[in-house]
C-alpha cells in the first residue's frame, strides 16, 4: 500500500489570542501552513488580517468541528500533518455551586470538542501512516484545585484519554503528546472569572464572599512575565517540539508550577497536598 506524504499543515483550535495564536504564528515562521481556528467574526477577520486561513469552528458545536473539519479537509486535499487541541476555558466555582448545565459546558469545550476532532481527522492519519496530535492540557490535569474542581476534573479526563490513545495508536506512526502549560499571561484568567459570575451565585452560595474578595483581587491584579509566569510563546516552543522533534515527548511542563505540580502528584501522598491547600485557604481566611 502507497503511502501518502506527510505534509506541514496543521489545524490550531483556539487562536483568538493567547497560546492558540502563538503557535499558530511560530508554526508559520517554521514553514508550517497553518490552519487556526476561532468563533467569534472578529476573531476571525484578525486571522485574516494577519495572512492565516482560518477556520471557523465552536469545539462545543458537534454540527460546528464536523464542519469546520470538512472545510479544513477541503482546503489540503484531504491531508493532514497535525492536530493542535488548544482551544478550553476554566470553569471557577466550588463544585457544590455549578449546575449540570455548566459542567456539561466545561466538558463539552474541553474534552468532548477534544475527541470528535481527533475521531474526525484520525481516518486521514491513518490513511497517511502518520501524523501528531497535541493535547494542551494543564497542571490541574495532575492536581485537582480548590474551587477549579471542574476545570480540573475536565483536563484529568483530557490526560486520561491522551494516555489510552498513545497505547491504542501504537505501530500506527501517529504519536500523542501532551503540553501542561501552568501559568501563562494570557486572557485565561479574566475569561474564568467571566464563566464563574455568569454561572455562580454569590449571595446564596456559602462561599459567596470569598469569591467575591477573589474576583475583586484577581481582576485588580495584572501578571507580568516572570521566573513563575510565562509568556504564551514559551507554550508555543513546546507544541512546536511536540510537533517536529523525531521523538516528541509524553508530556511538556512548561512553568515551574507545572514542573512542580508534576512532581508532587507522583511523589506526594494525597493527604499532604490536602493539608497544603486547606492551609493556603485559612492564612486567606477564605474559610468558611
Amino acid at each position: 500500500m502507497s503511502v501518502t506524504p506527510v505534509p506541514r499543515t496543521v489545524l490550531v483550535t483556539g487562536c483568538s489570542s493567547g497560546i492558540g495564536l502563538a503557535t499558530a504564528e511560530m508554526l508559520r515562521t517554521r514553514g508550517w501552513t497553518v490552519f487556526p481556528t476561532a468563533r467569534k467574526a472578529k476573531d476571525l477577520d484578525a486571522l485574516k488580517s494577519a495572512g492565516f486561513d482560518p477556520i471557523e469552528m465552536d469545539v462545543a458545536d458537534a454540527t460546528s468541528v464536523q464542519a469546520g473539519v470538512a472545510a479544513l479537509l477541503s482546503r489540503t486535499d484531504g491531508t493532514l500533518g497535525a492536530l493542535v487541541n488548544n482551544a478550553g476555558f476554566g470553569q471557577a466555582g466550588a463544585i457544590e455551586d455549578l449546575s449540570r448545565d455548566a459542567m456539561r459546558y466545561q466538558f463539552e469545550v474541553n474534552v468532548f470538542g477534544v475527541q470528535q476532532l481527533i475521531h474526525l481527522t484520525m481516518p486521514v492519519f491513518r490513511k497517511q501512516q502518520a501524523g501528531r496530535i497535541v493535547n494542551v492540557s494543564s497542571v490541574v490535569g495532575r492536581i485537582s484545585l480548590p474551587f477549579l474542581g471542574a476545570y480540573s476534573a475536565s483536563k484529568f479526563a483530557l490526560e486520561a484519554m491522551s494516555d489510552s490513545m498513545r497505547v491504542e495508536l501504537d505501530g500506527t506512526g501517529v504519536s500523542v503528546s501532551l503540553v501542561e502549560p501552568g501559568p501563562i499571561i494570557t486572557a485565561f484568567r479574566n475569561n474564568a472569572l467571566d464563566k464563574m459570575e455568569g454561572n455562580v451565585n454569590a449571595e446564596s452560595s456559602r462561599f459567596g464572599d470569598m469569591f467575591k474578595r477573589e474576583m475583586a483581587r484577581r481582576r485588580d491584579k495584572v501578571k507580568q512575565v516572570s521566573f513563575i509566569n510565562k509568556p504564551p510563546e514559551a507554550v508555543a516552543a513546546k507544541i512546536v517540539h511536540a510537533l517536529e522533534s523525531a521523538h516528541p515527548r509524553k508530556r511538556y511542563c512548561v512553568t515551574p508550577p507545572a514542573y512542580a505540580g508534576a512532581y508532587l502528584r507522583r511523589f506526594a501522598p494525597y493527604a499532604f497536598i490536602d493539608y497544603a491547600f486547606k492551609q493556603r485557604l485559612r492564612k486567606r481566611g477564605e474559610t468558611t
